[in-house]
């Protein structure tokens, strides 16, 4: 079943017409291969494709009888073309190689799809980056204020990371654009590697170099545990916009409609459901691996046990992501940004952001790390439970106005001294 909101390049890719339509692309292909190596008659190929026609709704019935989906997609095609082309449908070949080959089709196209959406994304992101290069805001660890850094930098590193997983997902891409046809028990006992040469070279695959009766699993969990790596970056940059969307804390605001409700009960409500939506999806795309990786065991050459796990994971996890990477390009396109309120809130630390910085100039004074430490912190913990700048305490310290002049604390207090290695950083992102 193919989700609401699924958009509709990649529900097609999904959909059970275009998995017979590609099955019996395959299975002229090889008919193809088979006449062009004197196998089968000439002209074979050129009747099937011009008669055949997929029909998934007489598959589906023809399946309640045969209960096997591809011995159904062979008889309901056959029956479609002359009886002399008809028999040489399938010749050779076995369920895998039409199903693993189509499947390797329907992972590439969809990894392409998420690898365009993943592009605009890092676009989108890279832009924003770049405007609030410069825009101070609090760093947090622990969801405590640390030291400043500038929203730009947060972006930045966002940036970054969607730079690797376009990387990974191009790996994976790579990793997955295999098919075969090789047989039962992939030693070409029917039908020459020749034969699989001309279908993959026709489908811009390559030729698996060792298959059982099946393409190997590990090939399949490559891709989704890049898919996964995906979901938890785009996490990652949903939690943070549900954080500073808090109430307490309003530096960024998701797009809200004008007749969008927050709350069936409160109207003031204007909640980041957007960004919690994406959350709870890359739970889900995440889970999905656990069973990508225990159907790379299978019994010898061949079981179905990863079979019916596969038919739900994967359209499951590329169509989720797909999703999700749309959406959060929605919201960033359309992000509310506030400055002003990183700037309210970076001064809310009463100047106790800039303790290291103390720390490290009396320790270059002679004091040990310990004594500079214990005497700031001191400091710093005086300011916060008495609600009273840092700096003001700092200045009246007869410890530390024996050893700093008010030019040097006048240097220790200034905040653009935390941003001058920004265009440094931005530059070595941006060139690798």
């Amino acid at each position: 079943m193919i989700p609401r909101y699924t958009r509709q390049e990649m529900a097609k890719l999904w959909s059970d017409e275009y998995k017979f339509n590609k099955m019996l692309e395959i299975e002229i292909l090889a008919c193809e291969a088979m006449e062009k190596f004197n196998i089968i008659p000439k002209g074979t190929a050129e009747k099937i494709r011009r008669n055949a026609k997929v029909d998934v709704k007489k598959i589906q019935e023809i399946e309640k009888i045969t209960r096997h989906d591809i011995a159904a997609f062979v008889q309901q095609v056959s029956q479609t073309v002359p009886k002399e082309a008809g028999k040489y449908i399938h010749f050779g070949l076995t369920s895998s190689d039409i199903i693993d080959t189509t499947f390797s089709c329907q992972l590439r196209d969809a990894g392409k799809l998420l690898l365009n959406d993943l592009t605009k994304l890092r676009n989108v992101v890279k832009k924003l980056a770049l405007k609030y290069k410069y825009t101070p805001t609090i760093g947090r660890t622990h969801g405590i204020h640390a030291e400043p850094i500038t929203f730009g930098l947060k972006l930045l590193s966002f940036y970054s990371e969607i730079n690797r997983n376009i990387q990974r997902l191009k790996n994976a891409i790579k990793e997955i654009s295999y098919g075969k046809l090789s047989g039962v028990v992939g030693s070409y006992t029917q039908l020459p590697p020749s034969i699989e040469q001309y279908v993959c070279s026709k489908l811009n695959l390559k030729p698996e170099p060792i298959s059982t009766q099946i393409i190997p699993r590990d090939r399949y969990a490559y891709f989704i545990f890049s898919l996964s790596l995906i979901s938890s970056c785009l996490e990652r940059l949903a939690l943070e916009i549900r954080h500073l969307q808090r109430t307490e804390v309003q530096e960024v605001e998701e797009p809200f409609g004008e007749e969008q409700k927050g709350s069936s009960a409160m109207p003031h409500k204007r909640n980041p459901v957007l960004s919690e939506n994406i959350c709870g999806l890359s739970r889900i795309i995440r889970n999905n691996i656990i069973p990508a990786l225990e159907n790379i065991p299978v019994w010898h050459e061949r079981d179905i046990s990863h079979s019916s796990a596969e038919r739900i994971i994967f359209p499951q996890s590329t169509i989720l992501l797909d999703f999700a990477i749309y959406r959060m390009t929605e919201i960033l396109s359309k992000l509310k940004i506030y400055p002003d309120k990183m700037r309210n809130n970076l001064e809310k630390s009463l100047g106790n952001i800039f303790s290291q910085r103390l720390m490290l100039k009396l320790i270059n004074k002679g004091l040990t790390r310990n004594e500079a430490y214990k005497i700031v912190q001191q400091i710093a913990f005086e300011a916060k439970e008495k609600d009273v700048e840092f700096r003001a305490l700092v200045s009246s310290n007869e410890t530390i106005t024996k050893y700093l002049s008010k030019n040097e604390l006048e240097e220790i207090f200034s905040i653009n001294s935390f941003f001058k290695y920004v265009d440094y950083i931005f530059s070595r992102v941006l060139k690798s």
